[in-house]
């Protein structure tokens, strides 16, 4: 079994803890684009064969502004809606998000703490606690799907933290013309994927409506061109 940590010392809920905040005055577009574009690692998304629409999503940063993290969407950008209210509206969402996340060891951050280790489980988790971030089962209001939340991500994080158990298949899918071996899970809420690259990250991937099997992925040549 895969032992880690949660990423960089997430919290529960998948939020880097001493996270910076966002800078008042500047425009989100702005901010989203800056926080890729100081990534010290390379930005994953699906291949040119998927010509639907791109978004950017959001970066994760340490205390010491050094992004960790980030996803990418593709598709439907996905909204959180119990599915009974959403009815054929949320049928239509069909997407697929890319998350991507330095392989880094155990190491120093620049406020003098220790940031954990990261591996394939940090982007099985991140991407398991992602497709949960937009799931709402119909028959639950607002209070009772935070507890539902709160259960459910725990749960992802024990089925990241065993990825050669009995829930999780391999498939394998292109990643820049490479095969390349993923762990792959389906669920009602839809499926998630991890695996590595050769460009020193871990890829995690989660979606709903667009199937797994027929993607691909590789290096965003061009980030601006997701603004």
């Amino acid at each position: 079994m895969e032992t880690t940590s949660r990423v960089a010392g997430e919290s529960a809920h998948g939020a880097p803890e001493g996270t910076q905040s966002t800078p008042e005055g500047v425009p989100a577009a702005r901010r989203t684009l800056d926080g890729y574009l100081r990534a010290p690692f390379p930005w994953y998304g699906l291949d040119d064969a998927f010509t639907g629409a791109r978004w950017l999503m959001q970066v994760a940063q340490a205390a010491d502004g050094t992004v960790q993290h980030g996803s990418i969407g593709h598709g439907d950008e996905p909204s959180i809606r119990p599915e009974a209210a959403a009815g054929a509206a949320g049928d239509r969402e069909r997407f697929a998000v890319v998350v991507t996340i330095a392989a880094n060891p155990v190491r120093h951050s620049g406020d003098g703490g220790v940031l954990e280790a990261t591996s394939v489980s940090s982007a099985a988790w991140l991407a398991g606690s992602g497709l949960l971030s937009f799931t709402w089962p119909a028959q639950m209001d607002h209070v009772r799907r935070g507890e539902w939340l709160d259960q459910q991500t725990e749960t992802a994080w024990e089925l990241a933290d065993d990825l050669e158990g009995p829930d999780w298949s391999t498939l394998s899918l292109p990643v820049d013309g490479e095969p390349t071996d993923f762990h792959y899970r389906e669920s009602e809420f839809g499926w998630i994927l991890a695996g590595s690259a050769q460009n020193g990250v871990h890829l995690g991937a989660y979606g709903r409506g667009l199937s797994a099997y027929g993607l691909a992925f590789s290096v965003v040549k061009d980030i601006r061109a997701y603004e």
